[in-house]
């Protein structure tokens, strides 16, 4: 065989090679590999997610598992998963696809407000990232952290204020407790932590205050004078008489769980707990309910006044009627317990 035969062989072979090389990149790749119609799937990856599990969730949305599979093995993916939240657009190519879920990870917007209790705050959080209910309830009532930052299990709601917050989806359940710690600490900056001061106050009175004022009323415009009633109450040294701590009271003992209290009777003012603040002076020991941060402001800002008493008003559904002395807030509070008995609410 001559030379020229020889190269031209040689050449024929490796124009061969190249185009089986040059195929198999293209599939392999740059060729889409998505299998859905909408702009984008969303992946979500645990952080002990191995990468067979990885493989079992992307499955679906894919063209050919066994592309990707190779590719990510060349580029090294699966001994480097990353955990969290991430985006696929429709047409990616494998190679698109692992960058994407190598360092993409896409932050989500966590949101919480009312919620009345740290199990119930858990379990809201827990819907919007990686951490469980549980987990995160025990991170919540750590005492060790709870004793190093001034709170106590009845108080620890207080840390948490209602708002939107960015974060990673994976995000673990102790950064998250910091994060919100921050943000509780820029809340309380030397402005409201003078005010409270000048009301004698700690920011967790604050607002374990406010958490009644927030139950009393939603009405924005109305919390600073709703306050003020209860501070009145406070500096005179009378028992604040608070009807939402009677309904949590009632919550819970366990007696009135799964009902609805729609309206407080004097059975409740006998309710043995120190919630109950028909028989006990000052501030309850913990929150009845997350309050909004315009019902913290409300204390701290309450409108100085001269009410003592105020009852929900029956020509102005969620108003109040306010009084100086207990024979005017008697007449308010008849005119709407007749409203409650024309409406057949007895209990």
């Amino acid at each position: 065989m001559n030379f020229k035969k020889l190269l031209l062989i040689t050449l024929t072979l490796g124009l061969i090679a190249l185009s089986i090389f040059s195929y198999y990149v293209y599939n392999i790749m740059l060729i889409s590999n998505t299998a859905f119609d909408s702009e984008k799937a969303i992946i979500y990856i645990n952080s002990n997610s191995s990468y067979e599990k990885v493989k079992k969730d992307l499955s679906p949305f894919l063209k050919n598992i066994e592309t990707f599979d190779i590719l990510a093995k060349q580029k090294k993916y699966n001994k480097n998963i990353k955990a969290g939240k991430f985006e696929i657009y429709k047409n990616m190519t494998n190679n698109d696809i692992i960058n994407s879920i190598r360092i993409k990870n896409v932050p989500v917007t966590l949101t919480f407000n009312n919620q009345n209790s740290i199990e119930e705050l858990a379990k809201r959080i827990s819907t919007q990232i990686e951490p469980d209910s549980i987990t995160l309830i025990k991170v919540f009532t750590d005492s060790i952290f709870l004793n190093n930052n001034g709170f106590t299990k009845e108080n620890c709601l207080a840390m948490y204020l209602p708002n939107s917050y960015e974060f990673f989806w994976n995000t673990s359940a102790e950064k998250f407790r910091l994060r919100l710690m921050k943000a509780y600490n820029i809340f309380w900056n030397f402005d409201r932590k003078k005010k409270a001061k000048e009301l004698n106050m700690t920011p967790i009175q604050v607002s374990i205050l406010a958490s009644i004022v927030h139950e009393e009323s939603k009405q924005i415009s109305e919390q600073p004078k709703i306050a003020g009633v209860y501070i009145n109450r406070l500096k005179n040294n009378w028992a604040l008489q608070a009807d939402p701590t009677l309904k949590y009271a009632a919550y819970s003992s366990g007696k009135y769980q799964g009902k609805i209290i729609k309206r407080v009777l004097n059975i409740h003012k006998k309710i043995k707990s120190p919630y109950n603040t028909y028989l006990n002076k000052g501030l309850p020991p913990g929150l009845i309910s997350m309050p909004d941060v315009s019902a913290i402001d409300a204390v701290l800002n309450y409108d100085k006044h001269s009410f003592f008493y105020f009852a929900a008003d029956p020509n102005r559904p969620g108003f109040h009627s306010f009084s100086k002395n207990l024979n005017e807030h008697n007449k308010n509070a008849f005119l709407y317990h007749n409203y409650l008995n024309r409406k057949g609410i007895y209990e």
